[in-house]
């Protein structure tokens, strides 16, 4: 699988490994990923993803993963993600 955060769109970084005597060696930052189930109120069902700490505390402080999804831009989430977004968006324009 891959480590890429389905909401935010992170992934792993690259950097140096640094020594005491200054010798650099190639490494990888990897977010960290949790695997989470979030609920949608709209459409009263739960979702499995794969996301960062981060974003899970972006979702909590807008409010629920609806809300999130509201703000979040297309490009950033993976194509669940998007297909999630549009489901709600169609809940919520029907009813």
């Amino acid at each position: 699988m891959s480590r890429v955060c389905e909401l935010s769109g992170k992934g792993p970084m690259v950097g140096n490994n640094v020594s005491h005597a200054k010798n650099r060696t190639r490494r990888r930052f990897l977010p960290n990923l949790n695997n989470v189930t979030l609920r949608s109120d709209t459409l009263d069902r739960s979702f499995s993803m794969k996301i960062s700490a981060a974003a899970l505390r972006t979702v909590d402080h807008r409010g629920g993963l609806d809300a999130f999804l509201a703000k979040a831009k297309d490009a950033e989430l993976s194509s669940n993600a998007l297909k999630i977004k549009k489901d709600i968006a169609k809940a919520q324009a029907a009813g």
